[in-house]
């Protein structure tokens, strides 16, 4: 694996498709790819969370989370003239303002620019995009900062870091093709019935217990060794 110099990005860039290296729209190419990586702005979609008073999120429970998101999360659009105030410890989605289709030989990761994190803004570390992944990049944002932060649509907010793949690599999660943010999918996770109430026995809870038992295993082991 190793990482795209700014040459090589643009190189990708110019492949024919299905190899293509697709980022679009690139509003000042010259300015936005630099420095080995690619430079992405802040779209004009965000999914804000409302103060409820529901006393938990449970994970588990998958359909109480579809009926109810319309009640802690809303999805709201600001225009290129207008602002977004990001109050301290406020956790917002939002999305590059571009579209980035991947060829199976690339992938990629998703870094805040170091002049907002100087100011408290916070975007997910090292977001992941995977080989063949299509579409706008959620950014979870967080302010850290003392003092409320103006964003607006447009400004140059995070970095994208490319890197071949050792052969081809596949995508097969649930945020494909999208144009904005995108809500969270973590109740759709097959793993997450195993700690629902009155759930069935499965694999997952016979590896939990062998996990569990060989960790025993090396304490005992390590408490061993230090009486010799």
């Amino acid at each position: 694996m190793a990482t795209l110099s700014t040459r090589e990005i643009k190189v990708w860039q110019k492949k024919k498709y299905p190899d293509r290296l697709i980022i679009t729209p690139l509003l000042e190419e010259e300015e936005q790819i630099k420095d080995n990586t690619v430079d992405l702005r802040l779209g004009t979609e965000f999914i804000i969370t409302r103060r409820t008073s529901f006393p938990a999120i449970d994970a588990t429970k998958g359909i109480e989370i579809e009926q109810r998101i319309g009640q802690y999360q809303e999805r709201i659009r600001i225009g290129f003239h207008e602002h977004f105030v990001l109050h301290p410890n406020q956790l917002i989605l939002g999305s590059s303002l571009e579209y980035v289709s991947l060829p199976s030989q690339l992938s990629a990761y998703v870094i805040g620019r170091s002049s907002w994190g100087r100011l408290g803004l916070i975007i997910a570390t090292a977001t992941a995009v995977s080989p063949l992944f299509k579409g706008c990049i959620t950014l979870e944002l967080v302010n850290l900062g003392e003092a409320p932060l103006i964003l607006y649509p447009g400004i140059r907010i995070a970095q994208l870091v490319l890197h071949t793949v050792k052969g081809k690599g596949t995508y097969s999660g649930r945020y494909n093709c999208s144009t904005g943010p995108e809500f969270s999918k973590i109740y759709k996770d097959d793993e997450m019935k195993f700690w629902q109430e009155n759930s069935e026995p499965n694999h997952l809870e016979q590896l939990l217990l062998e996990a569990r038992a060989e960790i025993e295993e090396l304490k005992t082991k390590i408490e061993l060794s230090k009486n010799k």
